[in-house]
């Protein structure tokens, strides 16, 4: 729960607040973007929510993985809850609940298949209707997966270059090749951030794990060299290797998640692969 008395002291004044225990993960950024900002290292309140910020303010503390988010007036949290998995188009949701394992990632549902996965929470076992393979992006982001493949009995997919992370994982994928693991979704390896790391496209939208993810102060696709733990020049190549599919939506693991025709994604990832 987060302490008022550890409130950053560039929230401005009202009930919303966040405190010194944040880990600027951006989760509350992209929730909530009107009411939250960034200060170098921290998340704070820039704008006192009302209306539907109001209502994803409260998706914001929820989802926190810290729990550095609160709130000294109504406290709306349980509702907030309810709204989980939240739907993002016809299909694809996100998960919420980001874990602090994986450093606030992302995770998300696509049919029944759940991408990276969030930290354990009652509400989404219940609200889950069915999970049929846990796709792990690479080793950073696996959080609570084994938790949610037991309750749904679940099959668990990750490469072997990130195996260690997830080591009874039932499919293990090989080599650099795509691989259609059901139709309609196509697992690429994009080793580069990780060895192992693999991004998965469904319908045109990419989860993109740690490989990708959209530049909000540049206005740009990018990809950071300085969290880039095994090869930049394996993760260049396989940014290059995109090119190849057509993709109309990014939704990365960590960033901001971004949307264009398919034509304009190409020109967009074509031209990060210039500026890597």
């Amino acid at each position: 729960m987060a302490d008022p008395s550890k409130a950053v002291r560039e929230n401005v004044p009202g009930a919303f607040f966040v405190d010194s225990t944040c880990i600027d993960c951006d989760t509350c950024r992209q929730l909530a973007p009107r009411t939250f900002a960034e200060a170098g290292e921290h998340s704070y309140v820039a704008m006192q929510p009302q209306g539907e910020d109001l209502r994803a303010a409260f998706r914001a503390l929820v989802a926190c993985p810290t729990a550095s988010i609160g709130t000294l007036g109504e406290n709306l949290a349980r509702e907030a809850m309810a709204e989980f998995p939240l739907a993002l188009e016809p299909g694809i949701a996100y998960l919420g609940f980001a874990s602090r394992d994986s450093y606030g990632g992302s995770s998300y549902l696509a049919g029944s298949w759940m991408i990276d996965a969030p930290r354990y929470h009652p509400a989404l076992f219940t609200r889950i209707e069915k999970l049929e393979f846990i796709f792990l992006t690479h080793r950073d982001d696996v959080a609570d997966a084994a938790r949610y493949a037991a309750h749904f009995k679940a099959k668990r997919v990750i490469h072997e270059g990130d195996l260690d992370a997830m080591p009874d994982a039932e499919i293990v994928l090989r080599g650099d090749e795509p691989v259609e693991l059901a139709p309609g979704f196509l697992a690429i390896p994009t080793p580069g951030h990780t060895r192992g790391h693999c991004v998965l496209l469904h319908d045109g939208v990419l989860f993109s794990g740690d490989h990708l993810a959209w530049d909000r102060a540049a206005g740009q696709a990018s990809a950071h060299r300085d969290v880039c733990w095994y090869s930049w020049e394996q993760q260049r190549r396989s940014m290059e290797r995109l090119l190849d599919y057509e993709i109309r939506r990014v939704l990365p693991g960590h960033g901001q998640a971004f949307e264009l025709a398919p034509a304009a994604m190409r020109a967009e990832l074509a031209a990060l692969v210039g500026r890597m």
